[in-house]
């Protein structure tokens, strides 16, 4: 699960470089905001995820972590497609597009934590 969490951290990694030169390109930085939440939680949280499961694999091979890759790979999506919509068209639905992206990634990174706290043996 380490590696599989760092291999999708590296397409979040690409994906944000990508909206990065295209925002340097256009000289237009609406989805700012985007590329930031790509790269903190999508590069950054994934890789730092998939190091600590590398580190110790017993916490791997524990159900929450495949609970958690699925949460957090269709939430992080999610969230970030609803804050594009966002930035674009200030409506309503948008937000809850938001809130449920980021509702499933929250708890991603909760079972994250439950993990490391009740799955560590020190």
């Amino acid at each position: 699960m380490g590696m599989r969490l760092i291999k999708i951290s590296v397409v979040y990694f690409v994906i944000s470089t990508l909206l990065a030169m295209y925002m340097s390109i256009t000289e237009n930085m609406t989805l700012s905001t985007v590329h930031s939440h790509i790269s903190c939680l999508g590069w950054t949280s994934l890789t730092l995820c998939g190091l600590v499961y590398h580190i110790f694999p017993g916490l791997e091979k524990r159900v929450i972590s495949k609970i958690l890759f699925w949460l957090f790979n269709i939430g992080l999506p999610i969230m970030i497609i609803g804050v594009s919509l966002f930035l674009y068209d200030k409506t309503g639905l948008n937000k809850a597009i938001i809130s449920t992206g980021a509702i499933l990634v929250t708890i991603a990174i909760i079972l994250f934590a439950v993990n490391v706290f009740i799955g560590s043996k020190k």
